[in-house]
């Protein structure tokens, strides 16, 4: 799952070298966090936060496959 979000959050920024993402937790339930160039905030979240909903829609969706449960947080740089 974390290279799926890395990947997604490439693709969209303009500073793809600033994309981290930090993967806390084991077993059934994972925490990813997703930090982003500052300039590059707007273009993750997206309108009304669409795009942030749909990475976390993949994400869950990834995860429901190998039998886990994730989150994903946005963080400000």
């Amino acid at each position: 799952m974390k290279e799926l979000i890395e990947y997604i959050a490439r693709s969209l920024v303009d500073h793809p070298e600033e994309v981290e993402v930090r993967e806390y937790g084991s077993g059934r339930h994972i925490d990813l966090e997703l930090s982003v160039a500052k300039d590059d905030m707007g273009r993750v979240i997206g309108k009304r936060g669409r795009v942030a909903n749909a990475m976390r829609a993949l994400s869950r969706v990834a995860a429901e496959r190998e039998g886990k449960k994730v989150s994903l947080d946005i963080t400000e740089p």
